[in-house]
């Protein structure tokens, strides 16, 4: 019988908590038992746990966010705090530990692996931005979401003839800017990956108004800038006057897409037996259909990059 520890870490992702439903029944099915930390390394380092049951993680198959809470945890940069989990592992008789987060909380997974806690990690994120995997535990729903209020934003700029600058998540990755700006028929996505320029940009919207056009979509991720800062440059470059919508943390709500619980729970179920293995150090992802690992310090050091045919794809379909 193995002890399991799971938890989640950093920016909550629909579908964390059917990653852990996964974790949590496939450990009780294998005859393991599974305790969770609570607000992710927070309650490693405090050591607030409790042991799991399947009654535990029933009907959260298709609630957002995580049950078991998440936070972010910048003490755990601190080597002292790293070995006082450690030492809570040991002392809980842990075999192993299933971490569930993003690139953030990969790094804090690869410390504890470097001093002998056997880790997992699960990449539960919105952003993509983990290499190893195709799509990211949360990224689906995040991107239907925006979908949702791009077709309503449309309606009424469409009703108003007005320009409207949407700003979605994305601080390093422009993957969620992409893939809804490209679904929704913006005008124009605007992503960290690639440079823009101001002046084409404006040209564009303003040939869109000339051919007739009753509105223009512009989706921006808050790492190129601001959309209120973009609105700011566009008028005072060439006059040009748009509307402005954060959608924040909407993005990160709701119920997780069939997507997204079937893979989180193929990547949990498989994370239960990569630690009654004995194997350690390792992401579990999806590529090509197929679960696959990666260890954790190949995924840390290769930044996951946007698929520029998908980018260009929605440039072309704009004209």
């Amino acid at each position: 019988m193995k002890r399991i520890g799971v938890l989640t870490s950093g920016g909550d992702a629909p579908g964390m908590n059917a990653s852990l439903r996964a974790v949590v029944r496939m450990s009780i099915h294998r005859g393991h038992r599974v305790f969770a930390f609570y607000n992710g390394y927070k309650g490693l380092v405090e050591n607030d746990s409790a042991e799991m049951y399947n009654r535990s993680v029933g009907d959260i198959l298709t609630r957002g966010g995580t049950i078991i809470g998440t936070t972010r945890y910048p003490a755990f940069q601190d080597p002292e705090i790293i070995k006082k989990a450690a030492r809570h592992m040991n002392l809980l008789d842990m075999d192993g530990l299933i971490i569930i987060g993003g690139d953030g909380s990969f790094r804090g997974a690869s410390d504890l692996s470097d001093h002998g806690v056997p880790v997992i990690g699960l990449p539960g994120t919105i952003d993509n931005d983990i290499t190893g995997t195709d799509y990211t535990i949360g990224y689906d729903t995040a991107v239907d979401t925006v979908l949702d209020c791009i077709k309503k934003l449309r309606d009424t700029a469409s009703s108003h003839g007005r320009t409207i600058i949407i700003e979605v998540m994305g601080r390093h990755s422009g993957w969620i800017a992409m893939r809804s700006g490209l679904a929704g028929g913006a005008e124009a996505i605007l992503v960290p990956e690639i440079p823009f320029d101001l002046e084409d940009l404006c040209h564009t919207l303003e040939s869109g108004i000339a051919r007739g056009k009753k509105h223009s979509l512009v989706v921006v991720a808050e790492g190129v800038m601001s959309a209120s800062e973009l609105a700011h440059m566009m008028k005072d470059l060439v006059g040009f006057v748009a509307n402005t919508v954060v959608l924040g943390y909407v993005q990160r709500g709701g119920s997780p897409t069939a997507n997204d619980i079937i893979l989180a729970s193929r990547l949990g179920a498989r994370a239960v037996d990569e630690i009654a293995g004995g194997n350690s150090g390792i992401m579990i992802g999806e590529v090509k259909g197929d679960i696959v690992t990666t260890p954790l310090k190949e995924v840390l050091a290769e930044k996951k990059l946007i698929d520029p045919t998908i980018f260009h794809l929605a440039e072309e379909l704009v004209h």
